[in-house]
């Protein structure tokens, strides 16, 4: 039930910024195990890559991704391997959106179209959304019987509340563009043609702040809905002892003190 590789492609962009493209609009840049496994490993060279400071995923066509294509579940439910292909897939993007949340990387969505199922999941683990007048979250999980994953459940009522989520998913909600941006979905709503310039462009801003500001922030919001208060407080303290001892800290008061902006690793 897998596909070959080469479905997802890479290009270099101003400000340490590396965009990513499902490339497969024949089939609605629908995944599978062979797919995410192939973003994971392209992600993670970019995790590893010190010249890179921001990754933007996007989709080619007229899709961000619809998640699982139907037609390999049916071709599953003939052969029995329906439960394994599940298991492949998820086995691939399971870690990868944990990475790209634990990242020091600026991590954005350029949201085309529709992103449903798994693709959801990764669209909601982005540090930001932007998407044009086209694009829509669907979960899709309960018209095939089945329950969600690629963490919706876990990323969605931080964006939105646990019981708008509820409603989102057993009313199999296809939700548009307006809707998501009231609801804190979309970060920002652009003309079509500037979903990728603008994600870009946001990309750089955030990406120019220091490694240790971004990876830091990001666990601490992370954190702080599953810790104490205590708890949190603690994790901040080490995390900003650890920033004060880098070399972007000298950066950052020195440009303070020189009125400039600071200039980040």
């Amino acid at each position: 039930m897998s596909r070959l590789a080469n479905f997802v492609s890479e290009t270099r962009h101003d400000g340490g910024v590396a965009l990513l493209s499902f490339d497969n609009a024949a089939r609605a840049n629908s995944i599978d195990a062979s797919i995410v496994g192939e973003l994971h490993r392209k992600v993670q060279a970019l995790i590893a890559d010190p010249a890179v400071r921001a990754i933007v995923l996007t989709g080619k066509g007229k899709a961000f991704s619809t998640g699982a294509d139907v037609k390999q579940f049916a071709d599953g439910v003939k052969d029995g391997t329906a439960v394994q292909w599940v298991l492949d897939t998820t086995a691939e993007l399971h870690p990868l959106l944990l990475e790209l949340r634990a990242s020091d990387k600026v991590f954005i969505a350029a949201v085309n179209g529709v992103a449903a199922g798994g693709g959801l999941g990764l669209a909601l683990a982005a540090d930001a959304r932007i998407g044009g007048p086209d694009a829509r979250f669907a979960a899709g999980y309960f018209g095939l019987g089945l329950s969600p994953d690629g963490g919706s459940t876990w990323l969605l009522p931080r964006l939105m509340g646990e019981q708008r989520t509820r409603q989102f998913f057993f009313t199999n909600e296809v939700m548009t563009a307006e809707t998501a941006f009231e609801l804190g979905l979309l970060d920002e709503q652009v003309a079509v043609d500037q979903v990728v310039p603008r994600a870009l462009a946001v990309a750089a801003e955030w990406g120019a702040w220091a490694s240790r500001s971004r990876e830091g922030t990001k666990r601490l919001l992370d954190a702080q809905s599953v810790l104490s208060f205590e708890q949190q407080l603690d994790l901040e303290r080490g995390l900003i002892a650890a920033a004060a001892g880098t070399k972007d800290f000298k950066e950052g008061v020195a440009a303070f003190g020189e009125k400039r902006k600071p200039r980040f690793g």
